[in-house]
């Protein structure tokens, strides 16, 4: 890997070999969709190979107090959202059902960090920089989702191609489409060629099982009623003329009424004619089975029996007694229409056929009976309407209804009482959003979290379904402390205080709680010996729950990490093995128990003398668990050993 602010000043001292790999590397990574120059650009220096270990900030976190030790499933969690992210596919791969988040957007504005420093407009390798940095962060999302999870990213006009290129190496054949977001009303010409961005994208990739809610559809169209039984009427016609599908042009008998309806010339019908096949092949036994076993449904004989076929009544019947007659009214426009289309016409085929017959002119429907409906709700669009333009909505279309950005600056600037982020997500955007993705006691991941509009969605939808369980947050901020700023921690101070406030600032969300942690990161050779017990004790607690708690008081040593009623299981964390921690654990009531420890050995040994049986799990396997290679955990449990 090269190393440089401008690496191409280091080929000429680059050896042979490096060289034929470099030149190698680039001539094989070639191929159809997206290239950024990833090893020509300085590596991410948040990208290292220390484990990284969640701390418990009691002080920062909200409700713990309040809660008899479950802990919560509800975290901030501060610092490099990469380290986060290492952190969580330790704990929670395979348990998030939705990821949204707004990145960054490349724009040259200096919105961005990559190795702590800002990138400029200028900057050679921006575009690349901007690819490897969501590229390395999207590359363990992935490994979050659950079977039917999804992710779904915000992003502007000008970056989307690239990001859903990238999208596309991450999650290949996973897109499902996306959302087009009216973020603003207002006209800015912003790029001297009057035209203005007035829209943003929200991306959506999601694994095989995903599926939105959709709406419940409107049944005031099914207003129709057969006994017991509503519907509602659908066309029965296809965008076809009888020059395109001659086999499908033909009249229509209601064999009840003995009332014909001819076909329009320029939409045939929709569905084969059994009579039509038998007329068209004149008495060829083995052409008419062989055309009406051919055929890919049920013909329109079919249906009239099932009686699917709604024939209009009280409607205006003719007969015409001559083929003069007919043509009078021909000439008249006296005739059957659809819309302006005549239905019978001078030149139409067997034009003789309609002369003494009874001609409806009414048109034939298909029922659609509520009842054989696949599913109650109705997809959702991909317009996202702003809130000033609800006059455009159309009834009986799912348009989601959303603010702008303008919103979302105001709600969180009432709420703070200042301007504490720029140009925040309007809450109403990323709710709905989640309201169509997730569902009750879901996990949302938010993990370029910013002032936190993610979990006040969250809350906010907890809210409206009191009676459902809830959905959880996971909410993922750096400090963006610079040197200029050594002290600002937005996580702390944005995001985490305004979910305390939208906590504290309505009754029906008091009961709800959040733990702030805070990252460290350790060698794996030294996290067994360095790591501290509050440290170890929430990454098990995250594992094996999902939920972060204040350490428990240890009873001689002993922290009991998950108590399983149902089964009987006790699992204890023993972080410094001593006789006293030994006997503590002998003495535990419970049907079978399991212990992570530094010394698995002795602790089998110390229950064979009991004839007690135990599980005995290493503890240094479990701090490297989900972050290290295989082949570097064997070599940091050896070394540890």
């Amino acid at each position: 890997m090269i190393q440089a602010t401008d690496p191409l000043h280091n080929l000429a001292h680059l050896s042979a070999p490096q060289l034929r790999r470099l030149l190698t590397e680039h001539l094989t990574k070639q191929k159809l969709g997206l290239y950024w120059e990833s090893s020509a650009i300085e590596r991410d220096a948040a990208l290292n190979a220390n484990i990284v270990l969640p701390r418990l900030s009691e002080p920062d976190s909200h409700g713990l107090d309040k809660l008899a030790g479950p802990g919560t499933p509800n975290l901030i969690i501060e610092g490099d959202n990469f380290d986060s992210l290492r952190l969580l596919k330790s704990t929670h791969a395979g348990k998030v059902r939705v990821i949204y988040i707004d990145p960054p957007y490349n724009t040259g504005n200096k919105d961005w960090v990559y190795n702590d420093r800002y990138v400029g407009q200028n900057d050679r390798w921006r575009h690349s920089q901007w690819l490897e940095f969501l590229y390395q962060r999207l590359m363990l999302a992935k490994d979050l989702l659950t079977q039917d999870g999804v992710i779904m990213v915000s992003i502007n006009d000008e970056n989307r191609a690239r990001l859903e290129l990238l999208m596309d190496e991450v999650l290949p054949g996973r897109r499902i489409g996306s959302f087009v977001w009216r973020s603003r009303t207002g006209g800015n010409d912003a790029k001297g060629a009057f035209f203005s961005d007035n829209h943003e994208h929200v991306l959506v990739f999601g694994n095989a099982g995903f599926r939105f809610t959709g709406d419940e559809k409107s049944y005031s169209m099914y207003r129709f009623q057969e006994g017991d039984r509503v519907f509602r009427l659908s066309d029965l016609t296809s965008p076809k003329d009888m020059q395109e599908r001659p086999n499908t042009y033909y009249p229509i008998h209601d064999s009840k009424t003995d009332i014909y309806y001819p076909c329009n010339p320029q939409r045939v019908w929709a569905y084969a004619s059994k009579l039509e096949i038998n007329s068209r092949f004149s008495g060829d036994e083995a052409a008419i089975k062989a055309a009406i076993n051919g055929l890919r449904g049920d013909a329109i004989e079919d249906f009239a029996k099932k009686g699917l076929i709604w024939f209009p009544p009280n409607q205006r019947v003719e007969t015409f007694e001559s083929l003069e007659a007919l043509r009078l009214a021909i000439a008249a426009k006296d005739v059957p229409l659809s819309g302006k289309t005549a239905l019978l016409f001078d030149d139409m085929p067997n034009l003789e056929f309609w002369v003494g017959k009874k001609v409806g002119y009414g048109r034939p429907q298909f029922k659609r009976f509520k009842e054989g409906l696949k599913n109650e709700n109705q997809p959702i669009s991909s317009w996202l309407t702003p809130r000033q333009e609800d006059y455009t909505l159309v009834e009986g279309e799912n348009l989601p209804l959303v603010g702008t950005t303008e919103e979302g600056s105001k709600e969180l600037q009432d709420l703070m009482g200042s301007k504490a982020f720029p140009y925040p997500k309007p809450r109403s955007l990323i709710q709905g959003l989640l309201a169509q993705a997730s569902r009750p006691g879901d996990t949302v991941l938010d993990f370029f979290a910013g002032s936190g509009t993610t979990g006040h969605a969250v809350l906010a939808l907890n809210a409206l379904e009191p009676d459902q369980p809830a959905r959880k947050f996971i909410l993922c901020s750096s400090t963006e402390a610079t040197a200029k700023e050594s002290l600002k921690n937005l996580c702390r101070d944005v995001c985490a205080a305004r979910i305390q406030k939208v906590i504290e600032s309505d009754t029906t969300l008091a009961h709800n709680s959040f733990a702030y942690l805070q990252l460290d990161k350790l060698a794996p050779g030294d996290a067994p010996f360095d790591s501290s017990c509050a440290q170890v004790f929430q990454l098990l607690t995250l594992r094996l729950g999902q939920v972060a708690r204040p350490v428990p008081d240890a009873d001689r040593g002993v922290k009991i990490l998950v108590q399983n009623v149902g089964d009987g299981v006790l699992t204890v964390l023993c972080h410094k093995l001593t006789r006293a921690a030994l006997d503590a654990m002998a003495s535990l009531p419970c049907r079978q128990l399991r212990v992570y420890s530094t010394r698995p050995a002795t602790v089998c040994e110390h229950f064979a003398a009991l004839g007690r049986e135990v599980e005995s799990l290493s503890l240094q396997k479990a701090l490297l668990h989900g972050q290290v290679a295989r082949k570097r955990k064997q070599a940091a449990v050896q070394a540890a050993a």
